[in-house]
């Protein structure tokens, strides 16, 4: 029996022996966790960086010179009884593509892999476009019993040199990559020009009103009568909302490139939108 304990004594010991030589496993000090911790990128802080985009802006010039013409002909027989404004002159949609460069800066908040942010961020480029339209039409007897040819001819152009947005970002963190969608409002500075000349022929007889004008007004009939509104705003403020999604890839450090696609609705005299993707370069402090 004393052998035997004291060879169970001296297996102990070199248990102990070989125990205390162990160096510490990274698992019993938590530093595996830590080290996953570390992987993870730091998004949270003010960034700032440059882009270039290029895109496409569709303008919507329908209707775009309705309240010029209802001002020229306001009280007249031929915009009550013939409703010259609310005539379609096939103004439509026109489309045009352009590239643009500018910059970006804002401040992340993170919380574990969960990143929101407020960004600014700044295009310029040359987006817009023009239309013209026109519509002939002969009514008559009117209330003041002359028949009536009348031409309504309208010109709208827009041009957009710079456009800024405003937005709340919300994204995820996937190891280096943070895909994010963004929401908010836009500011753009344009050079809108209008034109409506409405002609109106009229006689008492539709002969006469639809033959060619006299040369000298006190020869007709026909009466004719030529009025015309211009409006031009050269780096007018409009308004507007976008929205889009995009990603950052952290590169090295606080360094990061950026993809992203972007979309601004302008609601001003030419309802316009445009819709651009844009690379960029980042610095995050």
């Amino acid at each position: 029996m004393r052998a035997i304990g004291l060879a169970l004594l001296m297996i102990g010991a070199a248990s102990c022996a070989e125990a205390a030589d162990m160096p510490d496993l990274p698992v019993l000090r938590g530093s595996f966790v830590d080290g996953l911790n570390s992987s993870r990128v730091n998004w949270r802080g003010f960034y700032v960086g440059g882009q270039a985009g290029y895109g496409s802006s569709d303008e919507n010039f329908k209707g775009s010179t309705k309240d010029m013409i209802a001002s020229l002909l306001e009280n007249t027989a031929i915009e009550s009884e013939m409703q010259v404004s609310q005539w379609d002159l096939g103004m439509g949609k026109q489309s045009s593509r352009s590239a643009g460069f500018g910059g970006f800066a804002g401040y992340n908040w993170q919380w574990d892999d969960v990143v929101l942010g407020l960004e600014a961020s700044y295009l310029h480029g040359n987006f817009g476009g023009s239309s013209t339209g026109a519509r002939a039409l002969v009514a008559g007897p009117l209330s003041d019993t002359m028949y009536h040819a009348v031409t309504s001819t309208s010109t709208s152009s827009i041009a957009i040199s710079d456009m800024a947005t405003f937005r709340g970002r919300a994204a995820y963190a996937y190891g280096s990559f943070l895909p994010y969608v963004f929401g908010g409002f836009a500011l753009g500075k344009a050079d809108i020009s209008r034109t409506a000349i409405v002609d109106d022929h009229y006689a008492p007889t539709f002969a006469e009103a639809v033959a060619p004008c006299p040369i000298s007004p006190a020869a007709g009939p026909p009466y004719c009568v030529t009025l015309t509104a211009t409006e031009a705003q050269h780096g007018h403020l409009i308004y507007g909302y976008t929205g889009g999604l995009g990603m950052d890839i952290n590169l090295i450090g606080g360094l990061f490139m950026r993809a992203e696609w972007e979309y601004v609705r302008f609601t001003a005299k030419v309802d316009t939108s445009i819709n651009t993707v844009r690379a960029g370069l980042g610095y995050k402090f």
